[in-house]
């Protein structure tokens, strides 16, 4: 599997767990809506600084993003 979609995929999963809407999570993250949809659609590939953001705003490690 596409580390893209692995990672979107797992974005995705802790997100719903937090029971956050993709655009509530976008704003936390500071990042516009449609990135973050392309992002767990896994045709996106954020930098390493917004996947820092998005570890923090889940409050994981970046590297469970990619388990």
């Amino acid at each position: 599997m596409d580390i893209r979609v692995r990672f979107g995929r797992n974005v995705r999963a802790l997100r719903a767990e937090t029971g956050l809407s993709q655009d509530e999570f976008a704003d936390k993250v500071g990042v516009h809506r449609t990135y973050m949809s392309g992002i767990e659609r896994g045709v996106r590939a954020p930098t390493i600084i917004v996947v820092e953001k998005i570890a923090k705003a889940l409050g994981v490690s970046a590297g469970k993003l990619f388990d």
